[in-house]
Order: C-alpha cells, then sequence, then structure tokens
C-alpha cells in the first residue's frame, strides 16, 4: 500500500474462524482504528466487523515510525487478541498457536487484500458491499445497514 492513496483492504481471521463474533474482539478493532485515526496515521472512510473478517476503506496517511499503519492495526489487535484469550479462554488460543519461526500464535491471515480505489464509483460500490455484508443469506446479522452496531452505515 502506498501513503496517500485510498484503499478497500480486507483482513481475514486464520482458518476463518469466527474470533471477531464476540463484541470484545470487535471493540479492540474499534479502538485500534480511533487510536490511528487519532493519532493521524490514517482517514477511515467506511468499515465493518463481520465474524471472521473485517474490510475497511481507508487512507494510509502517514507512517507508525518505520511501518505502514494497516501492519500496526494488525499486530496490536493481535497482541489484544492474544492477551485476552490468555486470561479468560486458553483453550481458544491454542486454536491460533503458529508453527512459524517468527511468531507463536497468529491471528490475522497474511497478506490481506488491498485494493486501490480509483474512482468515486468504485468507492461507492465497495461502500455499499460492506454496508450491506451484514445483511447477506450467509450471515444474516441485521435488517438493515444502520441496524448492523459495527459498520459505518449508520454515519451514511
Amino acid at each position: 500500500m502506498e501513503l496517500g492513496e485510498v484503499y478497500f483492504w480486507t483482513s481475514t481471521i486464520v482458518m476463518w474462524k469466527h474470533l471477531l463474533k464476540q463484541d470484545k474482539y470487535k471493540t479492540i478493532i474499534i479502538e485500534s482504528l480511533k487510536e490511528l485515526t487519532n493519532r493521524k496515521l490514517i482517514a477511515v472512510y467506511g468499515f465493518v466487523i463481520m465474524p471472521n473478517h473485517v474490510h475497511i476503506i481507508w487512507e494510509m496517511l502517514e507512517k507508525n515510525k518505520k511501518e505502514m499503519p494497516d501492519s500496526s492495526f494488525t499486530k496490536f489487535t493481535a497482541h489484544c487478541f492474544k492477551k485476552d484469550l490468555a486470561q479468560y479462554h486458553p483453550q481458544v488460543l491454542s486454536v491460533f498457536k503458529s508453527e512459524k519461526y517468527d511468531r507463536q500464535y497468529q491471528f490475522w491471515q497474511r497478506d490481506a487484500l488491498a485494493v486501490k480505489i480509483i474512482s468515486k464509483q468504485m468507492l461507492l460500490q465497495k461502500l455499499e458491499y460492506i454496508h450491506l455484508n451484514p445483511l447477506s443469506e450467509r450471515w444474516n446479522l441485521a435488517k438493515s445497514p444502520e441496524e448492523y452496531t459495527w459498520s459505518s452505515a449508520k454515519y451514511y
């Protein structure tokens, strides 16, 4: 990803596990987005948090020291997930044990999907997609986009 560009970004929990089903994990995501926004590292234009993935339309404004904000986001949220699971759900934490040399646990799949937004039409299409995601037959999490708490739909 490049600074100053807007992206439709999707990151998925490893093995498509429904880790984000609990509100406390969705709150970790919201808090991370707020922190990065308050520090003027990102601008968020839309989001939805699903049980096993997130979609975000955002712009990377500044690096967080040497790393891009999306890396800071996944590292911070993974750290918080690990801390909570170790304390309250150790049996679930073991599901995320990693065999990789550089980490003990892995929560996010590698290589999140990042699609550069190249037009207003594309931005509106992706925004509609993420806001309708909770209503899809597969998820059936709400009756209207604005009703789903874990989405930016209510702000539009």
